[in-house]
């Protein structure tokens, strides 16, 4: 993690970038010592090279059923905390969202991707895994339905244009202009209240969290 002025930028540079227990606890063990601070803050996160992140870590998992249960229950609260989080959040698209990856991008209050190269993508159609309940109210939640059901149902790979004409991003820049851009959003929302932030944030995303197994 760095810092330019209120920005705190979080680089996730682990290969794919797989979603498992380490990676989750890392991620909220930054989140943590974030949210202690006080005073203009807003938060970056990108990856490096070819993924911001490939999913859930199933090769980890193999056959063990209560490890992969609960990575995917620790990843529901961990978006479900993004959601509520006391400062603006940004993620900076690097290169293929999918999966699960592609869930914890919409934890984030903006996104920018890549408009050049990358994927994002809910591949569950076709590699067997069927989405429940609280993993598709993800989705619902906050992208457009439409965008959110043929995501689901098709398992289409959005390029950073198609991802921003169907809302599921706000922006799409260059490779070299990708972090400055998702920068210049962060510091200019860095300075709003927290306090006040924090309150629209459980009025807009409250119900939603509370679904994913938060408990403030």
């Amino acid at each position: 993690m760095r810092h330019e002025g209120p920005v705190a930028i979080l680089t996730w540079n682990d290969g794919e970038n797989r979603l498992n227990a380490d990676s989750l606890k890392r991620l909220n063990e930054l989140l943590d010592d974030l949210e202690a601070t006080s005073g203009p803050l807003a938060i970056v996160v990108t990856g490096v090279g070819k993924f911001f992140s490939n999913g859930l870590d199933l090769a980890r998992f193999g056959a063990n059923q209560a490890e992969f249960t609960a990575t995917l229950e620790q990843l529901e609260r961990t978006i479900a905390r993004l959601l509520l989080f006391p400062a603006y959040t940004i993620a900076a698209l690097n290169g293929h969202t999918f999966a699960g990856g592609a869930l914890l991008s919409c934890a984030f209050d903006y996104r920018v991707m890549r408009e050049d190269r990358g994927y994002w993508c809910m591949n569950e159609a076709e590699i067997g895994f069927a989405l429940d309940e609280r993993l598709w109210s993800i989705l619902e939640h906050r992208l457009p339905r439409a965008t959110a059901l043929v995501a689901a149902t098709t398992a289409k790979r959005f390029n950073g244009p198609d991802a921003f004409a169907t809302g599921i991003v706000e922006a799409t820049a260059s490779e070299g202009e990708l972090l400055g851009h998702a920068i210049e959003v962060a510091t200019r929302y860095a300075t709003l209240d927290r306090t006040t932030l924090s309150k629209h944030k459980y009025l807009a995303h409250g119900e939603e969290a509370k679904l994913l197994g938060w408990r403030s």
